[in-house]
């Protein structure tokens, strides 16, 4: 995997067109209550589980030499705990941007330079779609393992990866 997201990189950073920035998207970890039979059980803002803090943890891995300068997140548990590990890394606070303040966060993201989104599963492909991908993306409420790589341009090009 480091091998593609080098491979990335050097596109983004040699292709005039490309504006030199990359925005990392993902869905935050598996949460605490994930399995939870009915609605009603499920905790409305609630911590990620031992699988997700591994899942955070292998994120920051995998993304810590993609020249990340800004990291955005919801103001849900769940979104800020994925995004901690690659923070503290990184020395970089993320900024919490409300989940329903779709464009709010896409302003933020024009400021040029790599960003990290963590999200949820009915954001990430309405983040994607505005940063400009025609690509549908959808996900089910058991992805977890998804990255996707918006390279920008005149035409942004998606890349989809998986990690665990």
């Amino acid at each position: 995997m480091r091998t593609l997201l080098a491979l990335v990189a050097a596109v983004a950073l040699s292709t005039p067109l490309l504006a030199q920035q990359t925005i990392f998207v993902v869905r935050h970890a598996e949460r605490a209550d994930a399995g939870t039979s009915g609605a009603s059980m499920m905790a409305t803002d609630p911590e990620l589980s031992e699988a997700g803090r591994a899942r955070a943890q292998a994120l920051a891995s995998a993304l810590k030499d993609a020249k990340i300068t800004a990291i955005y997140t919801t103001e849900y548990k769940r979104t800020r705990q994925t995004a901690e590990p690659l923070g503290k890394a990184l020395g970089i606070e993320p900024t919490v941007v409300q989940a329903r303040d779709m464009a709010g966060l896409i302003q933020k993201l024009k400021g040029g330079g790599n960003a990290l989104v963590v999200a949820h599963s009915n954001t990430v492909g309405p983040i994607i779609q505005q940063l400009g991908v025609s690509e549908p993306v959808k996900l089910s409420d058991e992805d977890y393992d998804n990255l996707f790589i918006v390279v920008g341009g005149d035409k942004p090009m998606l890349v989809r990866l998986h990690f665990r």
